[in-house]
């Protein structure tokens, strides 16, 4: 029996003898299914090819990214706490070399996950690390594989410890997720997913309902996506991409971000 990813989203599926029909998250309008259609690799295949990297963006903060890019490219990041190590959504490879690292730095304590197309194989990560897996109950829809390692959650706010909390964004999707950080100099950081997607300048953030297709959310999606992260102080955010890093004013360019957006879809 094969555990099986989609090449295109790097979503991971229950165990069988056979590749699945299609891949859920690649068929729904967020996402894309490739020209070529649908294709499969396994976790051994993407191994034999595959590696990841690891950068420092701060202290207590660590991008994990495969190379070649697999899939999406998001990066996982590894967030370091006195209470425990979090994984910040996830990438599909899970290597002998990436589990020896993070045992050596203290395994994990929690895996949380901004939003579906994340997911990939995180039931492995929680399996390797025995670490709970908390999503926000919305998006129960989108678990491809089941796993006794998740927590489903429904609030506005998810309190981890006490330096950081998951906080519900919505938006790009129904239980779009951020994470909230003290940091270690005590000024907030945001590890924000797609829920807001730093834009190249890094002074500016924006919003999508779909960003492979270039399907907008409404003003009312993005006015309440900026209101859930209001109250949250933070000075930097942190994307799912490389470079997606904003070091300093990281509130005010969310708010400016989002009436610019307001103000450009309402004319």
């Amino acid at each position: 029996m094969t555990v099986f990813l989609c090449n295109a989203c790097g979503t991971s599926f229950d165990a069988g003898d056979e590749a699945p029909q299609s891949c859920p998250i690649c068929a729904d309008e967020r996402q894309y299914v490739p020209p070529p259609g649908q294709s499969w690799t396994t976790p051994a295949k993407l191994a034999a090819t595959h590696r990841n990297t690891w950068l420092e963006l701060e202290p207590g903060l660590t991008a994990i990214q495969t190379v070649p890019a697999f899939a999406i490219n998001q990066r996982a990041l590894l967030l370091r706490t006195p209470a425990g190590n979090i994984l910040w959504d996830c990438i599909a490879l899970l290597d002998d070399a990436t589990k020896a690292l993070i045992k050596s730095l203290g395994g994990l304590s929690a895996i949380a996950i901004s939003h579906p197309h994340y997911y990939t194989t995180m039931q492995d990560w929680a399996v390797a690390f025995d670490a709970p897996i908390y999503l926000h109950a919305r998006d129960r829809e989108w678990i491809c594989r089941p796993s006794d390692h998740i927590r489903l959650w429904d609030e506005d706010a998810l309190v981890l410890s006490s330096s950081v909390t998951l906080v519900h964004g919505g938006g790009h999707f129904d239980g779009g997720t951020v994470l909230h950080w003290t940091g270690e100099d005590g000024k907030g950081v945001l590890l924000a997913g797609d829920i807001v997607q730093v834009t190249p300048g890094t002074d500016h953030v924006s919003f999508m309902w779909s960003y492979p297709n270039m399907i907008p959310l409404s003003a009312p999606e993005v006015a309440d996506v900026a209101e859930r992260l209001a109250p949250w102080p933070f000075e930097r955010i942190y994307g799912a991409f490389t470079h997606q890093n904003v070091r300093q004013d990281g509130n005010a360019i969310v708010a400016r971000s989002a009436k610019r957006y307001i103000d450009r879809i309402s004319k």
